[in-house]
C-alpha cells in the first residue's frame, strides 16, 4: 500500500471521526434528557447546536470531498505519476482536512476556508501530475 492509498483510507475515516465527536456529548445520556437518539439519528443530529452541529456539518462536508480525491489519487495512480509527489499531495489533502475539521469546531471560519481550498487544490494537482 503506499502512502497515497493509506491517506485514502485515512480521508475515509474523518468523516467517521466528525459523526463520533458530533455524537459524543450525548453517549450515555437517556433519549428523554437529550441523550443520542439511535433510532432517529439524523434528526436528532439536525437539532445540535454549537460545535456539535459544527461537528455534524463537517461529517458531511468530508464525505463530500472523498470523491475527487479517491479519483484523483486512481487518476495519477492510472497515469503512473511520480509516487513521491501524489504522495506529498496526499497527506496534505489529510492535513488540510484534519485542520479544516479542526476550524471547524473551533468555528473560525475563514481558515476553515482556506483550508477546504488547500485541499481542493491537492486534488486538483493529482488529475495533472502524470
Amino acid at each position: 500500500m503506499t502512502i497515497a492509498e493509506a491517506c485514502v483510507l485515512v480521508a475515509c475515516l474523518l468523516p467517521i471521526a466528525c459523526a463520533w465527536i458530533a455524537k459524543s456529548k450525548g453517549f450515555g445520556k437517556p433519549r428523554r434528557d437529550g441523550g443520542f437518539d439511535n433510532h432517529s439519528p439524523r434528526q436528532w443530529l439536525a437539532s445540535l447546536q454549537g460545535w456539535q452541529a459544527r461537528a455534524n456539518a463537517a461529517q458531511l462536508n468530508s464525505f463530500e470531498a472523498l470523491p475527487i480525491f479517491i479519483a484523483g489519487v486512481l487518476v495519477a495512480e492510472h497515469q503512473q505519476a511520480s509516487q513521491p509527489l501524489l504522495d506529498a499531495l496526499a497527506v496534505a489533502f489529510v492535513a488540510a482536512r484534519a485542520g479544516y475539521i479542526g476550524a471547524y469546531l473551533a468555528d473560525w471560519a475563514n481558515t476553515r476556508s482556506i483550508l477546504w481550498t488547500l485541499g481542493l487544490a491537492c486534488c486538483i494537482a493529482m488529475f495533472f501530475i502524470g
